[in-house]
């Protein structure tokens, strides 16, 4: 899972990135020369891996990972059409998730490029710029394939002719200011898309970044769905710091959860993933999973072979575990059962894949 956080100058970015990752990574570390793109992987955390691991002691406990993207401001390689173009957009693009991050801090000694802190009007600007620079590459390739249509072998024309029906469906809906992720598109349609890097078809999550004292009573037109606040000067520090200190400031500022846990949280959400665990005397492990999928989609998230060769897959859930104790008082009790290759997968399962190649 690959997220990458946008934004413009001097919105903090650099701080989300440091808060959610538990980095120290210098805000003023992009060089001038050429695009630079800083990179962390965290673990996303499982509390039932936890005690999956107390329970089966394993060598090792793995947890399913997060890959953030911190990308340098959105002023950068943006074309005289407004739409972005070259290293930063395949940087965007590369993405399973966009994080758009907004100002709402205050600090005279850190200018805001339009000289006046407004979140709605800064997150409103980059989506806007998504919906020009993906009708910009509509514009081309229909531009294209009305030159090309004509010409190479049946097949390759009726793939042109189905691209170009799509394509021209698809642009008004662009011109009204509609995001193709909230068009209804069919498993054939998104894959003929998916070579285009169209960013208004990425699922988003919106950060409004705030000053230490901000609350999200202070922006009720914004919060709520994929929008929600972190105090990122305040959560890039607490990340940096001891649990035990960290829990003492996270109670002093009135802060629920650690906005690296709510960020994580919303991620599995916005692309749609769950979480199920497979147990070893190597290791535990939790892999990510699109909700919705079968049992051998599962098993080639671990390995292709096993997606290729499945047979069944013996499961039980994480709860069902729980209640018996162990997994011998589970097996006595008939509690593991033998799924096929139709069993969607739930969150919470824990699956020991039969496979043959």
């Amino acid at each position: 899972m690959r997220i990458g956080i946008v934004g413009a100058p001097n919105s903090g970015k650099t701080t989300i990135f440091n808060a959610l990752t538990r980095s120290a990574t210098a805000a003023t570390a992009y060089s001038s020369g050429q695009l630079e793109v800083h990179t962390a992987v965290v673990d996303v955390p499982d509390s039932r891996l936890d005690r999956l691991a107390q329970m089966f002691f394993p060598r090792k406990a793995v947890y399913a990972q997060v890959t953030y993207n911190d990308i340098a401001g959105l002023t950068r390689e943006i074309g005289r059409d407004g739409s972005i173009r070259g290293p930063l957009l395949n940087a965007i693009a590369g993405n399973d998730a966009l994080l758009l991050v907004a100002r709402a801090f205050q600090d005279p000694n850190v200018l805001h490029p339009n000289n006046r802190i407004d979140p709605a009007a800064d997150l409103a600007a980059m989506e806007t710029e998504f919906l020009l620079n993906d009708m910009v590459t509509v514009e081309g390739r229909l531009e294209r394939i009305a030159a090309q249509k004509s010409r190479g072998q049946l097949e390759e024309r009726q793939r042109m002719a189905r691209e170009e029906a799509l394509l021209t469906r698809l642009y008004p809906l662009l011109e009204e200011g509609k995001h193709l992720r909230q068009v209804e598109l069919g498993v054939d349609e998104l894959k003929m898309l998916g070579g285009f890097g169209f960013l208004s078809l990425k699922p988003l999550l919106r950060v409004v970044n705030g000053g230490d004292d901000d609350e999200e009573g202070m922006y009720p037109d914004l919060m709520g769905g994929e929008t929600f606040l972190l105090r990122g000067r305040l959560e890039a520090e607490i990340a940096l710091m001891a649990p035990e200190e960290a829990a003492d400031f996270l109670e002093e500022f009135g802060i629920a959860e650690q906005g690296l846990n709510r960020a994580i949280r919303r991620c599995y959400g916005v692309l749609g993933l769950i979480s199920f665990f497979t147990i070893g005397d190597n290791e535990v492990r939790a892999w990510a999973v699109e909700a919705g999928a079968k049992a051998p989609e599962a098993a080639g998230v671990i390995h292709t072979d096993m997606q290729q060769g499945f047979i069944r897959a013996e499961t039980i859930h994480f709860d069902s575990l729980m209640e018996a104790g162990s997994m011998a008082a589970a097996r006595s009790r008939g509690l593991l059962r033998l799924e096929g290759k139709e069993y969607e997968v739930q969150d919470g399962d824990i699956l020991n894949i039969r496979f043959n190649v």
